[in-house]
């Protein structure tokens, strides 16, 4: 155990890593949206490349997860890290489309820090602090998307470079490897609790796993939440350069706002919030103002309510994300951890690959107006979802792993 374990509450630690990481995801976010039409690609280019990530990530999670679960999150997460600066410089020199695709590709199948790293944030955090826990790692990607995309867009200046933020990215990936193997400490399992993981993932397949933890419904809300969140981080910068003639600066200052709300919410509020409202009625909430700011984009019209229907969008989504992988870090095992967020990590992928494609596909036969609608109705399943199904997780205690069928 390093040193500086001894001094910071292990959640804080976690959290430092996870930041600075995704400082470099976040530079790419007003990027890559402009990247493809740059190097001869189209607004369907602009999905798939968004959607290989995503599909490749989803192949991915279950499997860096259950490894996680046997080797320890440490090692698994620092190997993780470090695919990620790969995938980021070789986004930097892309010169053609194809090096862009194989770029994300590479970036997706060795995007299991965030996953990985969620499981860690519930191993070190106790019960009746793991919302708040979780509500740090959105703090996190919050952090990630005000630094990020106001770098990426000054990185990229005005005639719109894709080396530099790139290579910036590779940079602060490749700190975040440094920082994982100098503050997190060794989790590497004992005997029984790898024996432990090796008897329950044995031989059954992830739609047991997921039915057997009462899960098959709380999954299926991570593919439609992040379907939803993902297309619409896809047509906003279309949206926003269609009719505001916006380019990456601008989008990347408008993403930094949203990264604003995300810290004020998840850090400052989440705890705050699920402790005077409950778990599941801040859930509501969340989905409620997504949904409503998605509708709210189809009839405004200037600049202020453009850029302000974007914003509260994101900030209800916001709300959303910490409340699920709560519910789902607490109703496994410690030794199924890793698993249940890898599982999870692949129902939010499916959610990223359909989104975007969906929503491209809705636009080239349409228009912007009915792509928002179309955006928005997977939240209101959500929203639904909220006010029925998740009702289990919401008596005193929650939902337990000893609980039967």
């Amino acid at each position: 155990m390093s040193q500086a374990s001894w001094r910071f509450p292990p959640e804080w630690l976690v959290f430092s890593v996870i930041v600075v990481d995704l400082i470099g995801f976040g530079i790419l976010i007003p990027i890559l949206p402009f990247m493809s039409p740059a190097l001869g690609g189209d607004e369907m280019d602009v999905a798939f490349v968004i959607a290989i990530y995503s599909l490749c990530a989803g192949i991915a999670g279950p499997f860096w997860g259950g490894l996680s679960d046997r080797i320890g999150r440490k090692q698994v997460l620092m190997v993780c890290l470090f695919g990620g600066a790969l995938s980021y410089g070789m986004i930097g020199v892309a010169s053609e489309l194809w090096m862009l695709y194989a770029a994300r590709a590479v970036g997706g199948v060795m995007a299991g820090s965030l996953p990985v790293a969620s499981a860690l944030m519930a191993d070190v955090s106790a019960p009746h602090r793991r919302a708040k826990a979780m509500g740090l790692v959105g703090t996190a990607f919050g952090l990630g998307l005000i630094l990020g995309p106001v770098i990426g867009g000054v990185l990229a200046g005005p005639n719109g470079t894709f080396l530099w933020p790139g290579l910036f990215a590779a940079a602060m990936s490749l700190v975040s490897v440094v920082l994982a193997g100098w503050l997190l400490p060794a989790d590497r399992p004992n005997a029984e609790a790898i024996k432990k993981v090796r008897k329950v993932a044995g031989p059954e397949n992830m739609f047991a796993f997921i039915r057997r933890r009462h899960a098959l419904l709380l999954t299926l809300q991570y593919t439609l939440h992040t379907g939803a969140v993902s297309a619409a981080i896809y047509l906003s910068p279309l949206w926003l350069a269609a009719y505001l003639s916006w380019g990456p600066r601008e989008v990347g200052i408008l993403f930094g706002l949203v990264g604003v709300a995300m810290i004020v919410v998840q850090g400052g509020m989440m705890d705050w919030m699920t402790r005077t409202f409950g778990l599941i009625n801040v859930l509501t909430a969340g989905a409620a103002i997504f949904a409503a700011s998605l509708v709210a984009a189809v009839v405004v019209e200037t600049e202020f309510t453009r850029g302000l229907v974007i914003f509260t969008a994101f900030a209800g989504a916001t709300c959303c994300l910490p409340v699920l992988n709560t519910v789902a870090s607490s109703i496994v095992d410690t030794q199924e951890r890793g698993r249940m967020m890898g599982v999870t990590a692949l129902a939010a992928s499916i959610g990223r690959v359909i989104g975007p494609l969906a929503t491209g596909l809705v636009l080239a036969v349409s228009d912007y107006p009915m792509s928002w609608f179309v955006i928005a109705l997977p939240v209101f399943l959500v929203l639904l979802w909220s006010r029925t199904g998740a009702a289990r997780y919401a008596r005193p205690g929650g939902l337990q792993p000893s609980d039967p069928l």
